[in-house]
C-alpha cells in the first residue's frame, strides 16, 4: 500500500505542529505539499521537511492530483469554501474546528457530504483521542456507574492575543467541552446559558473573561463549563463526570511529581500542545489509516455541525444573558 499524500492548508502554530506530525510520526502518510497566506512561514515548513510543494492557492493545492487528502488548518472563516472543493475533488479531509464559522453554512457542508454518498469529513475534536477521555467515556459506557447525571468541565488556558475576544472564547475554547458533552452523553444539548463573572482585570477592555456555559441535554442531563483563558499559570483541561453509584475524573496532572527545596508539586502544561500531543497523534493517525480504507474515524461533519449550532446559541447568551435553545435541524431528515 502506498503512503497517503497529505497537503496541510494553514500552517500557523496548529497546522506546522500537524506538518512535523504527519512527516516524523504518521504512518503510511507523506507530507506533499502546504499552503499558507504567509509565504515564507509555508515556505520554511516545506524546506524544513524538505520534498514538500508550496501552493500559494490553497483551492489549488486541494485540486492537485499529487495530494490524496487534506488537513485543514486554516482560519475558521476559510473552511466552508475549501471544504466544499475538497467534497467536489473527492479528498478526505481532517477539518480543525471550527467546522465553518456558522451553523447555517455547516448544515450545507453537511448536506453536500450526504449528497456524496460516503464520508470524507472529519473534525478535529481531539478530546476523543485522549487516552484519558477515551478510558472516561468507556467507563461511562459501561455502565459500571450507572446512568451519567452530570458533567464538570474546566478549560483553562495561560494566555491568549489581545486579539481574542469574548466570542471566541465560545467559539474556538468552549466548542472543544461541547463536542466533549454531546459524546460522553451520546446525546444532543438542547439549551445553553453562558454566564459572565466580573473579568479578570488581567484582560482587555470588554473581553468577558472567565465564562461559564451550562448545557441542558435530551436526557434531562447537565453540563457545565468553566473556560479562562487567560489564567496565567498554564493550560489545564479537567472533566469530571458523575453517575449514579460514583464519579470519575481526568485531567488531575498525575505526571511527574517532585518534592524538592522545600516546595512540592507538579507542572502544568504551558498550552494544548504538550497537553494532547498523544491525542493529535493518535488523531491523525486514525484518520490516515481510515482514509486507506475511504472512511472516517472520529467526529463527522454533523458532529462539527451540531458544535456550530450550539455554539451559535452560546454567542447568543453570551450577548442576552438569558438561557437560549438549540436550534438543530432533525438529523433523520437531513442523512435519512
Amino acid at each position: 500500500m502506498t503512503d497517503l499524500r497529505i497537503g496541510i492548508v494553514g500552517v500557523g502554530v496548529m497546522g506546522a505542529d500537524h506538518a512535523e506530525r504527519v512527516a516524523r510520526r504518521t504512518a503510511g502518510a507523506r507530507l506533499v505539499a502546504v499552503s499558507d497566506p504567509d509565504a515564507a512561514r509555508a515556505t520554511a515548513v516545506a524546506e524544513a521537511i524538505g520534498g514538500v510543494q508550496v501552493f500559494a492557492d490553497p483551492l489549488a493545492l486541494i485540486a492537485d492530483g499529487a495530494v490524496d487528502a487534506v488537513i485543514l488548518a486554516s482560519p475558521g472563516f476559510a473552511h466552508a469554501e475549501q471544504l466544499f472543493a475538497c467534497l467536489e475533488h473527492g479528498k478526505p479531509v481532517l477539518c480543525e474546528k471550527p467546522l465553518t464559522m456558522d451553523a447555517a453554512s455547516s448544515l450545507g457542508v453537511v448536506e453536500a457530504e450526504h449528497k456524496l454518498g460516503r464520508p470524507l469529513i472529519q473534525v478535529g475534536f481531539m478530546r476523543r483521542f485522549d487516552p484519558e477521555y477515551a478510558a472516561l467515556k468507556q467507563l461511562l459506557d459501561s455502565g459500571e456507574l450507572g446512568r451519567t447525571l452530570l458533567l464538570h468541565n474546566v478549560h483553562r488556558n495561560k494566555s491568549v492575543p489581545e486579539t481574542f475576544r469574548s466570542e471566541m472564547i465560545v467559539r474556538d475554547s468552549l466548542v472543544h467541552e461541547v463536542d466533549v458533552a454531546r459524546w460522553l452523553f451520546a446525546d444532543e444539548i438542547t439549551r445553553i446559558t453562558v454566564h459572565t463573572p466580573t473579568p479578570s482585570s488581567l484582560v482587555g477592555e470588554g473581553v468577558l473573561d472567565p465564562q461559564l456555559a451550562v448545557f441542558e441535554l435530551a436526557s434531562g442531563a447537565i453540563a457545565d463549563v468553566e473556560v479562562f483563558v487567560n489564567f496565567q499559570v498554564g493550560y489545564e483541561v479537567r472533566c469530571e463526570a458523575v453517575a449514579e453509584r460514583g464519579s470519575a475524573t481526568i485531567g488531575l496532572g498525575s505526571g511527574l511529581f517532585t518534592r524538592a527545596g522545600g516546595r512540592w508539586g507538579g507542572a502544568l502544561p504551558a498550552d494544548f500542545r504538550v497537553r494532547f500531543e498523544q491525542a493529535y497523534d493518535i488523531e491523525v493517525q486514525r484518520w490516515v489509516d481510515a482514509a486507506g480504507r475511504g472512511e472516517i474515524d472520529g467526529p463527522s461533519a454533523w458532529d462539527g455541525y451540531a458544535a456550530a449550532a450550539v455554539c451559535e446559541a452560546g454567542l447568543e447568551s453570551l450577548s442576552t444573558g438569558r438561557p437560549v435553545d438549540v436550534d438543530l435541524a432533525d438529523r433523520r431528515k437531513v442523512l435519512g
